[in-house]
């Protein structure tokens, strides 16, 4: 065995060996600096999703070239190899159409701008911020902490919502009353509830208007405007003030009931 493995490691292949090691080294420190260097630029001139398209591209050309070089250092024939990896390229080709039709429609997805890294996006029923965008997906981080891959080909031909394209955004929730109520009164109290809301903004100014003869109750809509940032703290601020209002006012928010009536015989 010994012998073997001596006898395999002829000055040769020795110098091969140090001749790709040190290739390689040369490699890897030209590509750390260089993508050090155009990362940067392109963090100034390009949008961060096409940033990472673009970085990415680099790489993966960077490990083709290094695989081709070490192949060449021993010898290696190329053409062999890429006769090889037609004749199996037309197989692979029929089993990733998927693949291909999500790489188009990834081209597509930058080029609409219609979503970016860091925005919050709901997509086919799933909601999370976009944590990266890629050639064949967008990856979504949910607020639970899940993260969630998203084809861009799902992107292109599904409504997409993006809560985070315009700094703010109006905030609705229905609360209803019962129908023996005075609306006019409800409709007056219900106008304080914007302004007991710290992060709700005053411009635009809040609307409110009745909704529909509910089941239990009639229902109305409050819509606020906030900041992108704020939802979370003006839905609790809202919901808060409305009880707290209508509590004061004696005004009582109906919920389904069921009269069962027994009847003797």
């Amino acid at each position: 065995m010994i012998e073997a493995i001596v006898a395999f490691f002829t000055p040769e292949i020795i110098a091969q060996i140090v001749t790709a090691i040190t290739g390689l080294v040369i490699f890897f420190v030209a590509y750390f600096v260089m993508t050090r260097l155009i990362k940067s630029l392109l963090s100034r001139k390009l949008k961060p999703q096409t940033a990472l398209i673009v970085m990415k591209g680099i790489r993966y050309t960077f490990f083709v070239l290094v695989v081709i070089y070490v192949l060449e250092i021993f010898n290696i024939n190329l053409s062999a190899l890429f006769g090889a990896a037609g004749i199996a390229g037309v197989a692979i080709g029929f089993a990733s159409q998927t693949s291909m039709s999500n790489i188009i429609s990834g081209f597509f997805v930058l080029t609409d701008h219609a979503l970016k890294v860091g925005d919050f996006i709901t997509v086919d029923e799933v909601s999370g911020t976009v944590a990266s965008v890629d050639m064949l997906s967008v990856k979504v981080k949910t607020p639970d902490g899940k993260m969630v891959r998203i084809p861009n080909e799902t992107i292109i031909n599904t409504k997409l919502q993006n809560v985070s394209s315009y700094p703010t955004r109006r905030f609705d929730v229905v609360v209803s009353v019962a129908y023996e109520t005075d609306l006019r009164k409800a409709l007056e109290i219900l106008k304080t509830v914007p302004g007991k809301c710290p992060q709700v903004l005053a411009d635009p100014e809040p609307v409110i208007f009745c909704t529909s003869f509910g089941a239990s109750g009639i229902d109305i809509t409050l819509g606020v405007w906030l900041n992108n940032s704020d939802l979370v703290a003006v839905r609790n601020q809202v919901f808060v003030a409305i009880k707290e209002t209508f509590d004061e006012a004696g005004i009582s928010i109906p919920f389904p009931q069921l009269d069962v009536h027994m009847v003797s015989q």
